[in-house]
């Protein structure tokens, strides 16, 4: 199993300050202090990074624009892979050929690192930009068809439902043939099937739900891919998950690297941002369902621990840490995506982290998969043995 990064670029208030330099100053601190980290993860074995895209996401998303992370990224990183996690895209938020344009340029400067993901994010950015709600499965995936197609054609023209596109040229072309790997962020067991059907990477969480209810969710991305129709040139069979990871020497730093106080910030934040944005959009049957739990987040009615003992995030010793990662895997996750910065987490304590995970951890999820593939190999080998007859 494979270790990557997910960040989103948090900016937790309260700010040093009123508006206009509060937000200012706080913005330009997380982003020198998370650039810094990815670099150093690069250097220490990390598969991936993954950038979100969020709008108005005030205090927790501050990553609009992902393409131009991304590309600053690929200029001064050398190996990990740069992913686009994800691009909103529905025909509302953005252009198709504009999609093609910029993460195909993103692939160039980074001489093929590009990891595609895409999604069409929740109702607080989707009714900014008045997206078709109802519809923006339909559009999400057209509009990776078009990208594709922009991409694998010399020429590109499509005169459809959602696009009305005249015969050109969209430049450039990807560095990877014929495209990057592509991906797509799902939260339930139906979009899961939607990806595997169409041969996409799957992108979820396990933030917000015990480890065990994964196991649903993958194994019916598994079975869809057994009908996989592909969507794109490349078919990719592959589940990554995101949590909030946080690994340290001792747990008695925790409090001083105010762990805990990070952790519930994150949760807390979630759910009044539920509340607020995204609850009276569901469906009655799930307001029903997730109320209780929501809003007894937003106030603070909770036990941070929990989510600790449930697995639902990755915390402790480089040694916990491990347990718990193979956990994951066996639970049929191929990469974690670590939430590193989030919250209140001092700078050099994240760098702590990716240190111990990169120097300790990474090697030995590498040795005990190199074992487990040598034991399979070898037990192959003396199967055949056994039923075929010997020739000598």
């Amino acid at each position: 199993m494979e270790l990557g990064l997910l960040y989103e670029f948090d900016v937790p208030r309260p700010w040093a300050g009123d508006h206009p330099w509060g937000q200012r100053t706080a913005e330009r601190q997380v982003y020198r202090d998370c650039i810094d980290q990815i670099v150093h993860a690069d250097k220490l074995g990390f598969e991936a990074v993954w950038c979100v895209e969020h709008h108005f996401r005030e205090n927790r998303s501050h990553m609009p624009c992902n393409e131009a992370v991304l590309g600053a990224l690929s200029q001064i990183t050398e190996n990990i892979k740069l992913g686009f996690g994800v691009t909103l895209s529905p025909h509302e938020f953005i252009h198709p050929a504009r999609l093609a344009e910029k993460v195909a340029t993103v692939d160039l400067l980074s001489r093929g690192r590009v990891q595609w993901g895409i999604g069409r994010s929740t109702p607080m950015e989707q009714t900014a930009f008045h997206v078709d709600r109802a519809r923006s499965k339909e559009k999400q995936r057209a509009a990776a068809r078009t990208v594709v197609g922009m991409w694998e054609q010399e020429y590109y023209e499509e005169h459809s439902e959602f696009l009305d596109f005249p015969s050109r040229m969209v430049t450039p072309k990807p560095y990877q043939y014929p495209h990057p790997p592509v991906w797509m962020a799902a939260n339930a067991i139906d979009g899961a099937k939607i990806a595997g059907r169409d041969g996409l990477g799957l992108l979820c969480f396990s933030i917000m739900q015990p480890l065990h209810e994964l196991g649903p969710m993958i194994q019916a991305y598994r079975d869809a891919q057994k009908e996989v129709d592909p969507l794109t040139g490349v078919i990719t069979n592959k589940v990554g998950t995101y949590t909030l990871v946080h690994c340290a020497e001792s747990r008695t730093v925790f409090e001083q690297n105010r762990l805990w106080d990070s952790m519930w910030w994150w949760y807390k934040n979630i759910a009044e941002f539920m509340l607020a944005w995204e609850f009276k959009h569901l469906p009655p049957e799930e307001q029903d369902k997730v109320f209780p739990l929501v809003s007894a987040r937003a106030r603070g009615e909770f036990d941070i621990t929990q989510f600790d003992r449930e697995d639902m995030v990755i915390v402790g010793t480089p040694d916990e840490c491990l347990e718990k990662f193979l956990k994951y895997e066996e639970a049929g996750v191929d990469q974690v995506l670590c939430y590193l910065n989030f919250g209140y987490l001092p700078h050099d304590s994240v760098l702590k982290c990716i240190e111990l995970l990169g120097t300790y951890v990474i090697p030995e999820l590498k040795k005990r998969g190199a074992n487990r593939t040598a034991g399979s190999i070898s037990l192959a080998i003396e199967k055949s043995r056994t039923q075929a007859p010997r020739t000598w």
